[in-house]
């Protein structure tokens, strides 16, 4: 029988630091304060920042959201932009994306603080990740698989770890955080050649191509941990992961479920680092 990894583990072991972090920011006269930008309104995008809040408040951290116009144009959307990234009063910024069409998100890549840059959209933040500069903000979700091995004790070190998924958001990025943990690190993507081989070799078997099912009881050696970072849709509308969960969970020693997985976590590392930023403003 594996070991089920569920996220609110994770989050419940992270919560009462960042509330004694918060609380102590307070004391100082800083509450720690996150400003979502968010254009329209998109059901998934209204479902995270529902979640992202309750987590916010849960740990002390003020939360407020910036609405914009989806018809909005590029020059006031700078502005608006603009206008939340000199506020002092805020200490992290997360702009959801995609964003419509016609708006061109390089303009406020750069112009973001990359203190306040909690989800590594800068170039900065991003730079500082490949060169394993841990002052900078990894992405969310690939700071949140690495939060979910260490809870578990599953120590990288000389490990042989297979990332499929090559995104900047998870793939690329937590490939470094890995080398960072000396693991040997395999990137592989769905055009990789005899992927099945690659992936059965793995002693830690990380999915993040947004694919339903690709991972399959063929493609994971036995004992091996799986962490699930896919989130699909099924043919019954339901969420699922990118792992056969039903049938690799029996040949496995660890597995994320999706829902209740990694998901579950990335609002806590969006509060970890809101409130580092709000700790790094009153140094």
């Amino acid at each position: 029988m594996s070991v089920l990894m569920k996220g609110m583990d994770v989050v419940n072991a992270m919560k009462e630091t960042l509330i004694t972090r918060a609380e102590k920011l307070k004391e100082k006269g800083v509450t720690p304060c996150l400003t979502i930008v968010r254009v329209g309104s998109r059901p998934d995008d209204l479902s995270y920042e529902r979640g992202a809040k309750k987590r916010m408040e849960s740990v002390g951290i003020t939360c407020h959201v910036v609405e914009l116009p989806e018809d909005i144009s590029q020059e006031k959307f700078e502005q608006e932009f603009q206008r939340v990234n000199d506020d002092p009063d805020v200490h992290g910024i997360l702009l959801f994306r995609p964003l419509p069409k016609h708006l061109d998100e390089e303009p406020v890549k750069n112009m973001l603080n990359p203190q306040k840059d909690i989800d590594c959209m800068t170039p900065v933040n991003i730079a500082k990740v490949f060169a394993g500069d841990e002052s900078g903000y990894a992405p969310c979700t690939a700071e949140a698989v690495m939060e979910m091995l260490c809870y578990h004790q599953i120590d990288l070190t000389g490990r042989e770890v297979v990332v499929v998924g090559r995104s900047m958001v998870v793939g690329r990025p937590l490939s470094m955080m890995l080398l960072k943990k000396n693991a040997t690190v395999t990137l592989c993507h769905t055009k990789t050649v005899d992927l099945e081989e690659i992936c059965k070799k793995a002693e830690v078997l990380i999915a993040a191509a947004g694919k339903a099912g690709m991972i399959t009881e063929n493609m994971v050696g036995d004992q091996a941990v799986v962490v699930d970072v896919g989130i699909n849709v099924d043919q019954n509308g339901n969420l699922c992961g990118d792992v056969d969960f039903e049938h690799v969970e029996p040949k496995v020693s660890y597995i994320s479920p999706v829902p209740r997985g990694v998901g579950s976590i990335t609002t806590s590392i969006l509060a970890k680092h809101v409130v580092r930023a709000a700790e790094s403003f009153v140094r």
